[in-house]
């Protein structure tokens, strides 16, 4: 039986106890259903392989060795991560188009006697669904931007909301980045990849509500907002905490506390500044590095590269701005409780 996805909703409401992509490992690496599981039923040399000989030498040539390979890999799955599996397991299999790969794999767990289905039209009809949800459907949500100078403790406070009854998307989250040059975590997903947690990210929100977004250029790191939403952002008002500068500094060094613990790469962040600062300047900030002294250094960098950035991008726009200002930041909880008012009296 084959599932059918007609909107992101569908795909909220799925109800399986395990769904599994059976395309290649480089498939899966680009963008997979988010929760599924990866059993490819072709690696990437047997797939391209098969592909070879369909093209080269014969469809029929092409499927006997495929069928082959497939009945391998299964019982590799079968044998393995898949061994303890118990009789009323519920797998939702899909393959690139929910062709050949997903219906013999599907064929063989349905054998065993699991109540196996598989998606129609496969990731592809996933991948529509997320085209359209991005870059083709009327964005459907009122926006407003969580706003403030580097070290305003923005994501944090972004987190907090939902607790207060606000509906938030993390931006930063989805894209495993915390937006600047200095704001690397580690791998970032594919930009379909991202696309497809944004998608869903947006799926669960009720359109009828103000969603609150950090502020953002149009690139979290390396992945690119969808013209859209980037827009939405642009002219969406802003909630913006305005905390001093010291307080500001002393709340990165927590904030970015991998970071600060890896001076040769701070070093390395630092030092990759030097185009758009005198060289002089440079030395002084590497001289901090070197010294430990990382309060002073976040304290320069607002002050000389950060802050009057911010500023020049304020200046250029004209939506409404409500400052919510503080002494400090160590009560994350009771900003985002005056975000949280600030955000309903708009």
């Amino acid at each position: 039986m084959a599932v059918q996805l007609r909107s992101l909703a569908d795909v909220l409401a799925l109800d399986f106890d395990t769904i599994i992509d059976v395309r290649s490992p480089s498939e899966w690496a680009e963008d997979h259903v988010p929760g599924a599981v990866s059993l490819p039923v072709l690696d990437d040399a047997e797939r391209a392989r098969v592909g070879t000989i369909y093209k080269q030498a014969s469809p029929f040539s092409a499927r006997k060795i495929g069928a082959a390979l497939v009945a391998k890999n299964a019982a590799a799955h079968l044998e393995g991560p898949l061994a303890e599996k118990p009789g009323g397991w519920r797998p939702l299999v899909y393959c690139w188009r929910g062709g050949q790969r997903s219906g013999s794999f599907a064929s063989i767990l349905a054998q065993i006697g699991w109540r196996v289905e598989v998606v129609q039209g496969g990731y592809k009809a996933w991948r529509r669904l997320v085209v359209d949800a991005l870059y083709t459907d009327t964005f459907p949500f009122r926006l407003v931007v969580l706003d403030g100078n580097t070290g305003s403790a923005k994501t944090e406070v972004l987190n907090l909301l939902p607790a207060r009854g606000v509906q938030v998307v993390d931006l930063e989250g989805l894209a495993n980045h915390r937006g600047s040059l200095f704001g690397s975590m580690g791998a970032q997903p594919s930009q379909k990849a991202f696309e497809g947690r944004l998608a869903l990210a947006l799926a669960r929100l009720d359109p009828a509500r103000p969603v609150v977004v950090e502020a953002e250029s149009a690139k979290v790191g390396e992945c690119r907002l969808p013209p859209k939403l980037w827009r939405a952002m642009v002219e969406a008002p802003r909630v913006a905490i305005e905390a001093p500068r010291r307080a500001r500094a002393e709340y990165l060094l927590g904030a970015y506390a991998d970071l600060v613990a890896d001076a040769a790469r701070l070093d390395g962040v630092v030092a990759s500044l030097a185009l758009a600062h005198p060289r002089e300047v440079i030395a002084e900030w590497r001289a901090m590095v070197a010294a430990g002294q990382f309060v002073d250094l976040a304290e320069g960098l607002m002050a000389r590269h950060y802050d009057p950035r911010y500023g020049k991008h304020r200046a250029r726009m004209a939506v409404p701005f409500t400052e919510v200002a503080v002494d400090g930041l160590g009560d994350p909880g009771a900003i985002a409780d005056r975000v949280a008012e600030a955000v309903a009296g708009l």
